[in-house]
């Protein structure tokens, strides 16, 4: 592992760290354990991908979406 991923790897960590000092599941559940933390991580990028689609569909910009974006 290079410098600038071993960087990249240790920020993505403490960034999580401080998260799920706090986190909290779509059904209100604290993260426990680690099916728990799974599901925290794929709400978190099920969040990021919709907020993505939604700046492009926003601005117009439908690449990477098959050239349609429906709102």
């Amino acid at each position: 592992m290079d410098m600038n991923a071993r960087q990249i790897a240790l920020s993505v960590l403490e960034s999580l760290r401080e998260d799920l000092s706090h986190a909290r599941l779509k059904n209100g559940s604290r993260v426990l354990d680690v099916a728990d933390l799974r599901q925290y991580l794929y709400e978190q990028m099920d969040r990021m991908r919709t907020n993505a689609y939604d700046t492009a569909a926003l601005y117009g910009n439908t690449s990477g979406y098959n050239g349609s974006v429906h709102p």
